[in-house]
């Protein structure tokens, strides 16, 4: 049986819902709401047009860039050879227009060499020591210092498509064999018969590499770093994202001994980068690198910029 006393607070409860109900219905709770409900609407609003406006300003800076940059970097690499060399996570967009960009500076295409997954990975570092020991062209000597897959295959690669100024490249046989063992062992895919000597290297990497990618960074920024040392320089290029964590480019620019081997750009999948990839070439052929872009390690935004952070 229900007790007087619960029977007043059951009571007492109603009355107070209803007249909670009715103070809401009065509009004063409901006009505070809205209220707050309405700040927050003009807010959002406001940060969505000040990203529209930001985004037609960036459109705009890329189309301006785009309609320069055939004046500013043309003649910009004439007589040089250039070799491109792409990691697994290069997007083909941004390697079509590297190659497009070197085409506009005047340089000769060397050829293409594409980095495999079964290489960045150093899962068969022992076979990949045996075939690089086996293929070094006669009277060329790799340097001792570099003991990882990345140094080896990279000083491999460099003697046998890569020269210093005022010398030739490897004989076409030594290069044809050199390739086909890396081919067949499924660490690179190359075609032999488009294969060239060159004075210049350009590496394309891709975005920031995952938590999993274990020394993936570390192997194609110590192969962009020996191959660039036996030409005349080299630029490792990617998305703003290889320039953080374990990424290639966040490796070179964490070692000083692989920052002065090889340039970096870090926005290549915009225009600024791609001109910036171009002059860095050239600059690299009189001695000089340097690291470009708007990532972290970034020295400039380009060559030739006043130094300090590119944001």
């Amino acid at each position: 049986m229900i007790s007087l006393r619960q029977h007043a607070i059951s009571l007492a409860a109603v009355f107070l819902a209803l007249a909670l109900g009715l103070f809401l219905g009065s509009g004063f709770v409901g006009d505070r709401v809205n209220s707050l409900t309405g700040a927050s609407r003009d807010r959002i609003g406001d940060l969505e047009a000040e990203r529209d406006h930001l985004n037609e300003q960036l459109n705009a800076a890329n189309s301006f860039d785009a309609a320069v940059a055939p004046r500013l970097i043309s003649g910009a690499l004439a007589d040089q050879s250039v070799l491109v060399v792409t990691a697994p996570n290069a997007a083909d967009t941004d390697v079509d227009a590297v190659k497009e960009a070197l085409s506009t500076a005047g340089a000769r295409f060397a050829g293409q060499i594409a980095l495999t997954d079964e290489l960045v990975t150093d899962q068969n570092a022992e076979q990949l020591r045996t075939i690089v020991d086996q293929t070094i062209p006669a009277g060329t000597t790799l340097r001792a210092e570099l003991t990882d897959s990345g140094g080896r295959v990279g000083d491999l690669l460099g003697a046998l498509l890569l020269h210093p100024e005022g010398r030739t490249a490897s004989d076409a046989a030594d290069i044809r064999l050199g390739l086909q063992a890396l081919r067949e062992g499924g660490f690179i895919a190359a075609a032999d018969r488009t294969m060239s000597g060159a004075d210049l290297v350009v590496v394309v990497t891709g975005d920031a590499l995952g938590d999993d990618a274990g020394a993936q960074g570390q192997l194609v920024a110590r192969t962009a770093a020996a191959m660039a040392a036996r030409g005349q320089g080299g630029v490792l290029v990617g998305r703003a994202g290889s320039a953080e964590g374990g990424s290639p480019i966040a490796v070179v620019r964490s070692d000083p001994a692989l920052g002065n081997a090889v340039s970096t750009v870090d926005n290549v999948d915009q225009q600024t980068g791609l001109i910036t990839a171009v002059l860095a070439l050239a600059q690299e052929s009189d001695g000089q690198s340097g690291a470009y872009g708007t990532g972290a390690g970034a020295r400039a935004i380009t060559v030739g910029a006043a130094p300090g952070p590119a944001a």
